[in-house]
């Protein structure tokens, strides 16, 4: 398939998946947390292959040396990955996304989000409400960006969610490109429906605080604003999930992010019975 030869680097050795289970499984593709090196390394060449190399993000020297996207967080976090195991039996990584839970983050170097946003409401509420999960590094291969994949995902985190005890998610979602400007509307919109309360509002550092509130009510279409955000977001929204207050222009990644939190028992049941804890025909768990 052409598929797997563009994306070599993200190879895993099938002995190595059989040494550790999967959580759930759709036909060829599963879903699951990392347990080896070698896992790791392949995720984090589809980051680098998805961030770099489709995004235009600007690689650090130590990045650029790997030909994989890598930092000091990789260390800390739960990998959780769709694994594609292939027409020929040569599993690949095809999707991914980064786990790192509140009782990990304060006993290293706290939240990666931290670098651009005063978490310190959401740390507050997280004593009463159940720990937090910080999501992030999120990414799916071009040809498996699909309903199955981004649902193999969803249910990867749901089951982690009950396992670990999450009371809220969170993390930084991303619209391409630098200028806030181009993004005005889908800014204004996220503010406008969708802010989180005081208690749960992380805001931008003001040293790179970027207002979101951009447009005035009703001087830009609502609909056009909802369409035109990524899927990523839109997933989020569809699960629950309201914005802080103000945007971080991440010019390394090539994004103008804003911060994004899901109280777990918000999550629509609906939601979660059809694309997370239900079962399709396919599904081998």
């Amino acid at each position: 398939m052409a598929g797997f030869a563009a994306l070599s680097s993200t190879a895993v050795a099938a002995d190595v998946l059989a040494a550790s289970p999967y959580m759930h499984r759709v036909g060829r593709l599963d879903v699951r947390i990392a347990t080896s090196e070698e896992e790791i390394a392949a995720a984090q060449a589809l980051r680098h292959r998805i961030f770099y190399g489709e995004m235009g993000a600007t690689p650090a020297p130590e990045v650029a040396r790997a030909g994989r996207d890598i930092d000091p967080y990789d260390s800390l976090c739960d990998h959780l990955l769709v694994i594609d195991h292939g027409e020929d039996g040569r599993p690949h990584v095809v999707g991914t996304y980064r786990l790192l839970r509140q009782v990990v983050a304060t006993m290293h170097r706290g939240f990666y989000s931290s670098g651009e946003y005063d978490l310190s409401p959401l740390i507050a509420s997280s004593e009463s409400g159940g720990q937090l999960l910080e999501l992030g590094r999120s990414c799916v291969a071009p040809e498996w960006r699909n309903n199955t994949t981004i649902a193999l995902l969803w249910r990867g985190i749901a089951s982690y969610l009950r396992m670990h005890g999450i009371g809220y998610m969170f993390g930084c979602a991303s619209l391409h490109g630098t200028n806030p400007d181009a993004h005005a509307a889908a800014l204004s919109f996220l503010y406008h429906q969708h802010l989180a309360p005081p208690h749960l509002r992380a805001r931008a550092l003001a040293d790179h605080y970027v207002s979101m509130d951009r447009l005035a009510p009703g001087s830009y279409d609502m609909r056009a604003a909802a369409r035109s955000l990524p899927p990523l977001i839109k997933g989020y929204l569809r699960v629950g999930a309201m914005v802080g207050d103000g945007a971080f222009v991440d010019r390394q990644f090539n994004t103008v992010d804003v911060f994004v939190v899901m109280p777990v028992e918000q999550i629509t049941r609906r939601y979660l019975d059809r694309f997370i804890l239900g079962r399709g025909a396919n599904d081998s768990d």
